[in-house]
C-alpha cells in the first residue's frame, strides 16, 4: 500500500507539470490561430485572399535560402529585444523601455567607436569596447526605471515608456548636433565606423553574428533564471513581492539587476544594428524592434529559449513585407495590423489560464 501511495505521489506532480506545459503551449497557439482567422476576415473585407497572403509570408520568409537568411537577419535584434522584456517580466515587471535602451545602446556604440577608429585603435579592441559601451548604456538606462519602481514606487510601465522617448531625443540631439557627420546632408548621422570595424557575417551565410549572440544570450539567461538561486529568488519575488521581503530576499537588488540585464540585452541589439547593419548611428535605429520584442516575449510566455523560434517567425513576417507589397499591392503596414491583432488576442488569452478542465489536475490526484 505504501508503494502505491508513493507511486501516486510521484506521478501526480509529473502529471500536473505536463498539464501545465500543455496549457502554456495550447493557449498561445490557440491565440495565434484566432488571430490568423480575424486577420483573414480583414483581408477578405479588402478583397484579398488570405491563402495567398500566408503563402507569400511562407515564401518570403522561408521559401528560399536568401529569404531564410533575410528572416534570420531580421530576427537577430528581435531575440535580444524580446529578452529585454522577458527578464523583468519574470520578476512581475512590465518594462516597455527596450526600444529606448536599443537606440541609446546603438548611439553609445557609435559615440565610443568613432573616436577610437579615428585614433587608429585596432578593430580587435574597438569592437568589444563598442559592444560593452552599448550594453552599459542600455543597462544603466533601463535600470533607471527599476530604481524608480523600487525606491519611489513609480510605475515601471509608464517610466520606461517615457524614458524611451527621452533616449530617442538624446540620440537625435547629438546626431543632429555635435556628433553629426558633415557629409550626412539628407539624413543626419554620426561618422561611419568604417568597413574594417563592421561585424562580419557567419561563414557561408549573409547573416551577421548578432544572431549567434542573441541565441547565446537566450541560453545563458534561461540557465540564469531557471537553474540558479538568483533566478529562483527572482521568480519568488515575481510571484509575491511581500512574501519575498518577508523571507529576507533582496528585492531591490533583484529589480535593479533584472532591469539592468534587460537593458544590456537591448543595448547589445543596438550595437549590432550599428556595427553590422548601418555602420553609424542615425534615425534608422528607431525601427520598432523594442516594441515588437514585447509581442515576441508574450507569445513565448517570457521563456528565453522559446523566444528564439518566435522571433524567427516574426522575422519571416517582416521579411515577406516587400514580396506581399509587390504581389498583392498591399502596404508593408499590413504586417503591423497582423501583429496588432495578435497582441490584443494574446492579452485576452491570458484570462483563459486555469479555466479549462482538460488542463486541471484530477480531483483524485489532488486528494492523494
Amino acid at each position: 500500500m505504501a508503494t502505491i501511495v508513493s507511486a501516486n505521489a510521484r506521478s501526480a506532480p509529473d502529471g500536473a507539470m505536463l498539464r501545465s506545459m500543455a496549457e502554456k503551449i495550447a493557449i498561445p497557439l490557440g491565440a495565434v490561430l484566432v488571430s490568423a482567422l480575424i486577420f483573414s476576415l480583414f483581408l477578405l473585407l479588402l478583397g484579398k485572399s488570405p491563402i495567398d497572403y500566408f503563402r507569400l509570408v511562407w515564401t518570403g520568409g522561408f521559401g528560399t535560402s536568401f529569404s531564410f537568411q533575410n528572416t534570420l537577419q531580421r530576427a537577430s535584434p528581435l531575440i535580444l529585444a524580446a529578452l529585454a522584456f522577458a527578464i523583468p517580466a519574470q520578476l512581475g515587471l512590465t518594462v516597455l523601455g527596450g526600444e529606448g535602451a536599443l537606440v541609446l545602446g546603438g548611439f553609445a556604440a557609435a559615440a565610443i567607436g568613432v573616436p577610437l577608429v579615428q585614433a587608429g585603435v585596432p578593430p580587435i579592441l574597438t569592437m568589444p569596447l563598442m559592444a560593452l559601451a552599448a550594453m552599459a548604456a542600455g543597462g544603466a538606462w533601463m535600470s533607471i526605471a527599476g530604481w524608480l519602481r523600487h525606491s519611489r514606487g513609480v510605475n515601471e510601465t509608464i517610466s520606461s515608456l517615457l524614458l524611451t522617448y527621452i533616449a530617442i531625443a538624446i540620440m537625435n540631439f547629438f546626431v543632429e548636433g555635435a556628433l553629426r557627420d558633415p557629409a550626412s546632408a539628407n539624413k543626419p548621422s554620426t561618422v561611419p565606423v568604417g568597413k574594417d570595424y563592421m561585424v562580419g557575417n557567419i561563414p557561408g551565410t549573409d547573416v551577421h553574428w548578432g544572431l549567434v549572440a542573441g541565441i547565446v544570450m537566450a541560453v545563458f539567461l534561461q540557465f540564469l533564471m531557471s537553474r540558479t538561486t538568483f533566478g529562483f529568488a527572482a521568480r519568488v519575488t515575481g510571484g509575491n513581492p511581500r512574501a519575498a521581503l518577508a523571507q529576507g530576499l533582496p528585492v531591490g537588488f533583484l529589480v535593479l539587476a533584472c532591469t539592468a540585464i534587460a537593458g544590456a540585452c537591448a543595448g547589445l541589439a543596438g550595437y549590432y544594428e550599428v556595427g553590422a547593419i548601418h555602420g553609424q548611428a542615425n534615425a534608422s535605429l528607431v525601427a520598432g524592434y523594442g516594441f515588437t520584442g514585447i509581442l515576441v516575449s508574450f507569445l513565448a510566455r517570457h521563456n528565453p529559449l522559446v523566444i528564439v523560434p518566435v522571433a524567427i517567425l516574426f522575422g519571416a513576417i517582416d521579411a515577406s513585407g516587400g514580396l506581399i507589397q509587390r504581389r498583392m499591392a498591399m502596404p508593408d503596414a499590413t504586417a503591423l495590423v497582423l501583429q496588432g491583432i495578435l497582441f490584443v488576442v494574446l492579452l485576452v488569452s491570458e484570462t483563459f489560464y486555469g479555466r479549462f478542465k482538460i488542463f486541471k489536475q484530477p480531483a483524485e490526484a489532488q486528494r492523494t
